[in-house]
């Protein structure tokens, strides 16, 4: 099994703010070592999940201490009530065919 390294982080934000919100997380630049992203939203709007897969941990942790992820994290701080996020090993899982 291939082994990925993912980061994890879900934020509910305040009502009505999800396309600003949208805007001030996008990262720029994009970080060096991220393979793939993904953004998945509950029906309200009201609560995002951001999931990340890297080339190692250590470049994930390189971005998150970086200036960019801090004016990032910045920027999305009007919008933001709650975050939690958590750094993840593992590999994907094989769906039997039907």
């Amino acid at each position: 099994m291939r082994e990925h390294y993912v980061w994890v982080t879900t934020r509910r934000i305040k009502p009505g703010t999800l396309e600003d919100f949208e805007r001030a997380w996008r990262p720029t630049p994009y970080p060096e070592g991220l393979r793939q992203a993904y953004a998945y939203w509950s029906e309200d709007g009201q609560e995002i999940t951001g999931v990340s897969f890297w080339d190692t941990k250590e470049s994930c942790d390189a971005w998150r201490s970086s200036e960019s992820e801090t004016r990032r994290r910045e920027a999305m701080t009007p919008y933001v009530i709650e975050e939690r996020e958590g750094f993840y090993r593992g590999g994907e899982l094989a769906v039997p065919v039907r």
